[in-house]
């Protein structure tokens, strides 16, 4: 054996067609690699343009909710409705406030110009509500006016103008009966039952010919009313009117009962008939009001440390309490008179003429009609005066007369053609107004009755 070769098998040499085979073998294996990573990196390829493509769908989709979602938010504010309710200012014209609530003052010029047809806003009064209506997005829609109790005034813009009408106040009026006993005053007695001021003017007025309310009430009067109650969304909206009413005053009974006058004008009537509309009021002032002062000859002056004549009637109240007329007449004279200071003299029919000194305001001018309980003033303590005060005077003739002693002629009765309706009326008014007082009788304590009667309002 050659020394160079080892025992065991021998190594075999490759044949001269193996290398390539296995080269081959080699490239295709290589060629297989590069293809699966090839498609793996287009298979990657797809799979993330298949995710860039849903991540902009996602996007896309996004901002179309988003630009929807603006739009519907867009049109909701557009379509919302915002009311904001104030009282009417004093010293205030309408286009003023109507500038002071943001309006540009073009657009307040055709609101007055547009409506004018319909209302004068010129007319509009201090303390009646407003309501400003605009848009989610600050536009503004519609303007209402309270005009009084049972009428709206509504303002509504359009594509070039706008548009006003009035309309009712769809109210209900229903007929209570109310009652009470005095212990401080009219005003406490039916405040104590949750009832408006306004009744209480009413009450005054229709007795006010016979007996004045700033000194006649005492403690322990009666008083039951029959009244029309206007009703919206279940609130006293106001008082329509008073069928019926009976006032006992330190023993005397005063009784009163809606009818019409032979003119068929409204008119309160006592249960004989008679008119309870007299020349003149009992006082000048409705409330609020006590005689400090009374008709005499001789009066010790508190200025002038000396006495002389008083021929008048001083009432007590707070500067700018109300002065009405106490008759239907005419103004001769309203400004200064000397020691009498702010002073409206009234000239009424049968030589009577009225004066009203020392006021702190007058509303009246020379030449002026005037009609019975209008206010003409407001107390003061003008001219030689030592405090807020009325001195009210009468003359008749030319001569001077004591009011509080004056009897006043009664108005006209009811038409003889009209007493049976008239009976027929008393009848079934004071029969309610008897049974409100045996419940008040019964039970101390104020009275509200709700009577059956109802009906839809204006």
């Amino acid at each position: 054996m050659h020394p160079g070769l080892q025992r065991g098998n021998p190594a075999k040499a490759p044949s001269g067609d193996e290398l390539p085979r296995k080269r081959a073998r080699r490239f295709r294996a290589s060629r297989r690699l590069v293809i699966a990573c090839l498609l793996a990196v287009a298979l990657g390829g797809l799979l993330l343009a298949a995710s860039i493509r849903r991540r902009l769908s996602a996007d896309n989709l996004l901002l179309r909710e988003l630009r929807l979602g603006a739009e519907d938010v867009d049109l909701i504010a557009s379509r919302r409705s915002v009311y904001a309710e104030k009282d009417l200012p004093a010293r205030a014209t309408f286009s003023e406030f109507l500038e002071a609530v943001g309006l540009e003052a073009g657009t307040v010029e055709k609101i007055v110009a547009d409506t004018r047809p319909v209302y004068n806003l010129g007319r509009v009064r201090a303390g009646n509500r407003v309501t400003i209506v605009r848009s989610g997005k600050g536009d503004l829609r519609a303007i209402s006016y309270r005009i009084d109790l049972d009428r709206v005034l509504w303002i509504r813009r359009g594509d070039d103008r706008f548009h006003a009408e009035i309309k009712l106040v769809p109210y209900v009026v229903t007929v209570a009966g109310v009652a009470g006993q005095i212990r401080e005053s009219l005003f406490q007695a039916l405040a104590e039952q949750a009832e408006a001021d306004q009744l209480a003017l009413e009450i005054a007025d229709i007795f006010g010919w016979d007996v004045d309310f700033s000194t006649d009430p005492q403690p322990g009067d009666t008083f039951e009313v029959l009244v029309e109650k206007k009703i919206l969304h279940g609130e006293l909206l106001g008082y329509g009117r008073v069928l019926a009413a009976q006032y006992r005053n330190a023993g005397r009974l005063f009784r009163a009962v809606l009818f019409r006058d032979p003119l068929g004008r409204p008119a309160y009537y006592a249960p004989d008939g008679k008119s309870l509309q007299k020349a003149f009021l009992r006082s000048p002032l409705k409330f609020g009001a006590t005689v400090s002062s009374r008709f005499s000859f001789s009066r010790f002056h508190p200025i002038l440390k000396r006495s002389r004549p008083h021929l008048g009637v001083d009432y007590r109240a707070p500067a700018g309490s109300a002065v009405q007329a106490v008759a239907e007449g005419q103004v001769v004279s309203a400004g200064w008179q000397g020691d009498g200071g702010k002073t409206v003299r009234l000239r009424h029919a049968k030589g009577y003429e009225t004066y009203y000194l020392h006021l702190s305001r007058i509303l009246v001018r020379p030449g002026q009609r005037v009609h019975q309980g209008q206010l003409i003033g407001a107390t003061g303590s003008t001219g030689l005066s030592t405090g807020p005060h009325l001195d009210f005077r009468v003359t008749q003739h030319g001569k001077f007369r004591n009011f509080l002693a004056l009897k006043l002629p009664p108005a006209q009765s009811v038409a003889r053609k009209d007493w049976d309706e008239f009976v027929a009326a008393r009848a079934r008014l004071l029969d309610q107004l008897a049974s409100l007082h045996a419940q008040q009788a019964n039970q101390p304590a104020a009275t509200a009755l709700r009577l059956g009667d109802e009906s839809r309002g204006k």
